[in-house]
């Protein structure tokens, strides 16, 4: 059967494109959309001058502090006077807290993702495990917390550490339960990078012969790989700056016992702190002498929060570079 095309007259062929000609010839704004625009532009300057306000506080706070013993300040741990305490301790448990992260949440966060994109079929099982891992991103970070101090902190008591020393409340512990809490996001973003690769990439491959497992090694995990880093090194960044949890499965925010090396592994079995434990400690001191702790302890830790950002940029950056040639 032959398409037949509707009987169009020559007049309403005529208006119709005169209007659409008015229409784009003309000079009238459209209100609505520059005010909408306008709108979020506001939006846009009013949170950049409260970040910028919350710096300029945080680091006029801290700079008599930088000027004075800077060296002292990353090198020395807890002490009851504010004039000689530091925040060692603190960096080392965020150190050891993100390799606990990066060698648990990334490995494990990142196959799931492949597994729901590459190999799970579309069953009414598998669409209520992604909508329950997207509601896991969204839970507040102290019931992760709960969790570690069921799971882990039971888990962990007698098997790492000294038992009637810790009671399970060691660093890897915490490092656990801030890995479960970035779980989700690491699933999540990953599964979306995964899920932006090119269609014709897989059939090609399929075409050539390739395995599925060849398939996803060579082509999918390359060509994801910018968005997987990104997202991942992300979720560190915010998992890093948590407190509650840390709290919650018992994290020291007083004196610790003799100070150990940076990287010394025996601190996996041992009581623990962190930056943000530092900082709620230096707030909770009365006097204002601590307050120029707080400020440099703050500073610190965005150091380390913008440092991590820079690596997911670069490695976004060098991967991009890669597939691209």
């Amino acid at each position: 059967m032959a398409f037949v095309s509707p009987i169009v007259s020559d007049k309403t062929r005529e208006r119709t494109r005169q209007r659409v000609q008015d229409q784009l010839e003309s000079n009238s704004k459209d209100w609505a959309n520059s005010i909408f625009k306008w709108m979020l532009f506001l939006t846009l300057v009013f949170s950049l001058l409260v970040l910028m306000i919350l710096l300029a506080t945080v680091i006029t706070g801290s700079y008599p502090l930088f000027s004075e013993r800077i060296g002292s300040f990353l090198s020395n741990g807890f002490t009851t006077k504010s004039a000689t305490r530091g925040v060692f301790q603190g960096l080392r448990g965020t150190f050891w807290i993100g390799i606990c992260v990066i060698c648990f949440a990334f490995p494990v966060g990142i196959a799931a993702a492949i597994y729901l994109e590459e190999y799970a079929t579309d069953n009414w099982f598998n669409r209520l495990i992604n909508i329950n891992i997207r509601n896991l991103a969204g839970v507040p970070s102290v019931v992760y917390g709960l969790l570690g101090l069921a799971v882990f902190v039971e888990l962990f008591d007698g098997v790492v550490g000294v038992p009637t020393k810790t009671l399970g409340r060691t660093t890897i512990a915490g490092g656990l339960t801030l890995a479960v809490l970035s779980l989700p996001v690491v699933i999540i973003t990953a599964s979306e990078a995964i899920r932006a690769v090119p269609t014709p990439l897989r059939q090609a491959a399929f075409g050539v012969g390739a395995t599925k497992s060849q398939v996803i090694r060579s082509h999918i995990l390359p060509h994801a790989a910018p968005g997987i880093f990104t997202g991942s090194l992300l979720s560190l960044a915010r998992a890093l700056g948590e407190a509650a949890p840390l709290i919650v499965v018992g994290a020291v925010s007083g004196r610790l016992g003799p100070t150990t090396g940076l990287f010394d592994p025996s601190q996996l079995g041992e009581r623990f702190t962190a930056m943000p434990m530092v900082i709620t400690a230096f707030v909770g001191q009365p006097g204002e002498q601590w307050r120029p702790l707080a400020s440099a302890a703050i500073v610190i830790l965005l150091l380390v929060v913008l440092g991590f950002n820079v690596a997911a940029v670069l490695l976004r950056n060098r991967f991009e570079a890669k597939r691209e040639g």
